[in-house]
């Protein structure tokens, strides 16, 4: 594959330590010698390599090359190299790379990745957020299956895995980039390919019913919802045009990408509600009114309704979620990447396989 040189910009670097991405200050320094068995290593590891496209675009517009740059160290430090980055042609801004893991056994196929892409969230930095910024609308508006970035992460993607088999590839990403690995995964899970997904704080875009007090008016709340959804779904079979997309749902049934969640940061902790929803919903014995109305959101139903196209990141059968259970004062720290890093987390974890 050919290597885009990304376009840098022409600035003196001011010499400072940036404390912030430095991998000896934030980074899993703890990781000395890895445990590829172990889940909390996989997850350190998939974090920091994701950190490393934030890294790597604060490179580039910090102008760091060089011994200066601070984006090698994120991968080197475990065995893994710089392929390629990914460039946005809009801004030419890096949203993404893909690493190669120098010492690959092949009898290690399903436990090392040979190759991991990594996608970076939005970033305030002056030449990139205009663009991070439009595409976080469009996550809004259901409509990130149709950018420049997509396109760009889906034929590297489809590049690796023609070459060398799904096994041998994982996908990662948070917030923006976690939604954009998440398209990434649900298209290639509907061509018959799962990629193990390490998905950090991905937005779930809906009304923030985790938040109510009250568990009582909280499950109301989804209640009335799943209800609401699922008679627009039965209304909507009618036409060709808007059928139930059930086959294409069960279709990715056995996908189950890894959901890392923050109770604390609205923009992800639906997750956490989804799911557990959808098991009450089966208990009750009222699975079929689930079914159909876990397969979509209000709004993409209304926009199917009015002949216009959208792509609801968020809504997947099966998931394996992590909750970070430790304290979060703030929102930053909540939705932030570096929570992922550390070893020291309250962690629940559980599986929801969709059943066919």
């Amino acid at each position: 594959m050919s290597f885009q040189e990304p376009k840098l910009k022409q600035k003196k670097s001011s010499g400072k330590l940036d404390k912030k991405n430095s991998f000896d200050h934030i980074g899993p320094v703890h990781l000395t010698k890895v445990d590829w068995q172990s889940g909390h290593h996989r997850r350190s590891i998939a974090a920091s390599l994701v950190q490393s496209a934030y890294v790597l675009e604060h490179d580039r517009q910090e102008n760091r090359q060089g011994c200066e740059a601070l984006a090698p160290q994120w991968w080197e430090f475990f065995n893994f190299h710089l392929l390629y980055p990914l460039i946005d042609s809009n801004d030419s801004s890096i949203f993404g790379a893909v690493f190669e893991f120098r010492a690959f056994n092949y009898y290690q196929t399903g436990i090392i990745p040979r190759y991991v892409i990594a996608f970076r969230g939005t970033t305030i930095k002056k030449h990139s957020v205009s663009q991070d910024l439009r595409l976080d609308l469009n996550i809004i508006k259901h409509g990130l299956h149709q950018s420049t970035r997509f396109g760009v992460a889906m034929q590297a993607v489809q590049s690796m895995v023609s070459a060398v088999g799904p096994k041998n590839i994982w996908l990662a990403g948070h917030s923006l980039g976690s939604s954009i690995a998440m398209l990434v995964g649900k298209n290639m899970a509907k061509m018959g390919n799962n990629l193990e997904s390490y998905l950090f704080n991905t937005p779930f875009i809906a009304a923030p019913i985790e938040y109510i007090p009250s568990e009582k008016v909280k499950r109301g709340a989804r209640f009335a919802g799943s209800l609401v959804k699922a008679g627009l779904t039965v209304a909507m079979k009618g036409s060709k045009e808007n059928r139930s997309p059930d086959d294409l749902f069960t279709a990715l049934a056995t996908w189950v990408p890894k959901l890392f969640v923050n109770p604390a940061d609205h923009i992800c902790c639906e997750y956490i509600g989804y799911f557990e929803h959808r098991d009450r919903m089966e208990y009750l014995g009222v699975s079929g009114i689930e079914r159909l109305a876990t397969q979509t959101s209000v709004t993409g139903l209304l926009k199917g309704a009015i002949g216009r196209e959208s792509e609801v990141i968020h809504v997947v059968p099966s998931a394996y979620v992590t909750i970070n259970r430790s304290p979060s004062p703030t929102f930053m720290q909540a939705h932030g990447l570096q929570q992922w890093l550390r070893d020291d987390l309250h962690l629940q974890s559980k599986v929801y396989q969709y059943k066919l």
